[in-house]
């Protein structure tokens, strides 16, 4: 994610949850410890969405199968080293969907993908705000899009997908984005202190735009989803021939997939991460009321997610900081990349899109707990933040 440092952390509940001790908060930024026993005891007990397998099992031996991951933030030497680590015989037949932030520099995204190529006999991938970095010494692009089309050409050329296809009568859709300050429609905090977007925001400094596009308006978020009309046709055939249609970005497109504002250590949070054009060009896709089958996968906040919000299935899976992994109940390095789709004995309930809900912390929360946008008051672990530096 962009802002470095402030964000809570985002611990992921334990697909087979027996033992509370063993749960794993942060030192620095977690929840204090006095408010780990109502957490705790406020979790759902979700199984994940498919039975994982060896690989080896009978379960998915020629079954298309489909994970998804998000934020891998490679130019970090132990994520490059989790993403090398991945098996070489286990994904052979599968499907990989990168939302996101491989990479700043142009060298270690060419790298990571290249291995995920070799890992997966299909990768798709849409870019993130941290793909389109222009600070890397060495590396000499005009602005940021100069980079967007040197990535999208890198992919060509590895046989990366960044454009809708279907595989196997199944349809995934990249959807290309960018995120707009009026995205945030819920109540803003006041009372404390809080850093200006640009202080907080690396993107405004480490991207570059052409004159007639900036971070400021809506300029960006529409000039992205316009790069979405030239696959319209491809859309189009995808709609009228597959029954299943996954669409993933790196942005969020509905403001309800991020914690409250008062759950946050940078509250303004909400300005930088998603995109009303893209909700609407899902529900396009998907349908205005969604289906049972509709699903949409998305990065950048690096909170796990799996939620259905007016018929449409959202997930977020992403490796994320190596500090962030520490701060997690279970890490990211065994469950990821998360598997959301097999085409494995869909009579028995076990393949397709399982009815099956992921355990996910904050989208767990607001299973149980309402949304309450205009309250203001910051939860507990924030406020001491914010006293701290008072």
């Amino acid at each position: 994610m962009v802002v470095t440092g402030l964000l809570p952390s985002c611990p992921i509940l334990p697909l087979q949850q027996s033992n509370h001790s063993k749960i794993n908060f942060s030192h620095r930024y977690s929840v204090p410890i006095r408010y780990r026993k109502r957490i705790i005891k406020s979790y759902i007990q979700r199984p994940p969405i498919l039975v994982p397998s060896n690989g080896n099992g009978e379960t998915f031996e020629d079954a298309l199968r489909v994970f998804v991951l998000s934020d891998l933030h490679t130019d970090y030497s132990e994520n490059m080293s989790w993403v090398n680590s991945l098996s070489t015989k286990r994904y052979r037949k599968d499907v990989l969907l990168v939302a996101g932030d491989v990479a700043e520099t142009y060298n270690n995204f060419v790298l990571t993908m290249s291995v995920l190529k070799d890992r997966f006999k299909h990768v798709f991938f849409v870019p993130g705000n941290h793909d389109l970095w222009r600070r890397s010494k060495g590396e000499k692009h005009l602005d940021s899009l100069d980079k967007l089309n040197r990535l999208l050409d890198g992919c060509r050329g590895l046989g990366v997908e960044t454009s809708p296809m279907m595989v196997d009568g199944l349809g995934i859709i990249p959807l290309f984005s960018w995120y707009h300050e009026s995205f945030d429609k819920e109540k803003d905090i006041t009372g404390v202190r809080i850093l200006s977007l640009e202080m907080a925001c690396k993107d405004f400094h480490a991207c570059k735009w052409p004159d007639e596009l900036s971070s400021k308006d809506v300029s960006l978020a529409l000039y992205f989803d316009a790069m979405n009309e030239q696959n319209q046709h491809k859309i189009d055939e995808i709609q009228r021939s597959c029954n299943q249609i996954i669409t993933f970005s790196h942005f969020l497109p509905r403001q309800e997939l991020c914690p409250e504002k008062r759950m946050l250590f940078y509250p303004n949070l909400h300005k930088i991460i998603g995109s009303d054009s893209l909700e609407v060009r899902i529900r396009s896709i998907h349908g205005t009321d969604g289906s049972p089958s509709a699903c949409h996968v998305f990065g950048h906040t690096h909170f796990c997610w799996d939620a259905v919000l007016q018929g449409i299935r959202y997930i977020q899976a992403p490796l994320a900081y190596p500090r962030e992994r520490k701060r997690r109940m279970n890490g990211g390095e065994d469950w990821l990349p998360f598997c959301i789709y097999s085409s494995a004995k869909a009579d028995q309930g076990i393949g397709s899109l399982s009815e099956k809900m992921s355990a996910c912390y904050w989208s767990d929360y607001y299973s149980i707990n309402t949304r309450q946008p205009d309250n203001t008051e910051l939860a507990p672990w924030v406020a001491k933040l914010y006293a701290k530096r008072s």
